[in-house]
């Protein structure tokens, strides 16, 4: 397995909006065969940050899912969204994996 953790810098301004990106994107990567783990906003601390976990059983899988996104039109509203909002600033993708007790 491997966890795609993404950070992103976003507009403190536009905390709704980065939500609804968040909540656009959650049941698209299930649908190309991702678990999502959910986004996390700011609450305490850093006003302006916020993170997204999601993982696929391989990172071939997760390099498919990029490729289908590219054309889905689901996944262009949810670009769109957030290119409109301007609610994003920038981000960074981290991979991962777990490490679980046996």
């Amino acid at each position: 397995m491997i966890t795609c953790h993404i950070r992103y810098v976003i507009d403190p301004y536009k905390l709704d909006e980065f939500e609804i990106y968040g909540k656009l994107w959650i049941p698209l990567v299930n649908k190309f065969g991702g678990i999502h783990h959910g986004y996390f906003m700011p609450h305490e601390g850093a006003n302006n940050i916020a993170y997204a976990l999601f993982s696929f059983p391989s990172l071939a899988e997760y390099e498919v899912y990029r490729t289908k996104i590219l054309s889905d039109p689901d996944c262009q509203i949810a670009w769109a969204h957030a290119e409109k909002t301007r609610c994003i600033f920038s981000f960074e993708r981290s991979f991962l994996r777990p490490v679980f007790d046996d």
